[in-house]
């Protein structure tokens, strides 16, 4: 393929994909490519990809399972994140009742 028919192709995908950031599914590719994979890419990227058969674009229900399990990540990430930075500090009976005590007095 010459370069003037690569970019004309090129041009109708992207043209195509109505999302600047759609979901691809990898294709098995000879240099050991991995076939399943779902990535999410711009738009360039994905008629990129398109074009020189290394991926699909996704269909709507593969794009809204990754994007969910995408999503579902991110929370879990945070949420460990969030427990990491936790700080739970035990104090004694006495030191408690100074504390209480130097609060009240400063209200």
């Amino acid at each position: 393929m010459d370069l003037k028919q690569y970019y004309e192709a090129m041009r109708k995908v992207r043209e195509s994909i109505r999302e600047d950031y759609p979901v691809v599914i990898s294709l098995e590719t000879a240099d050991g490519g991995r076939a399943g994979v779902a990535t999410e890419v711009s738009a360039e990227v994905a008629a990129k990809m398109v074009i020189e058969g290394r991926a699909r674009l996704a269909d709507a229900k593969e794009s809204a399972a990754h994007r969910s399990e995408k999503a579902a990540a991110r929370r879990e990430a945070e949420e460990r994140d969030a427990a990491s930075r936790l700080q739970v500090r035990v104090v004694s009976e006495q030191d408690f009742r100074a504390l209480k005590r130097g609060g009240e007095r400063g209200s």
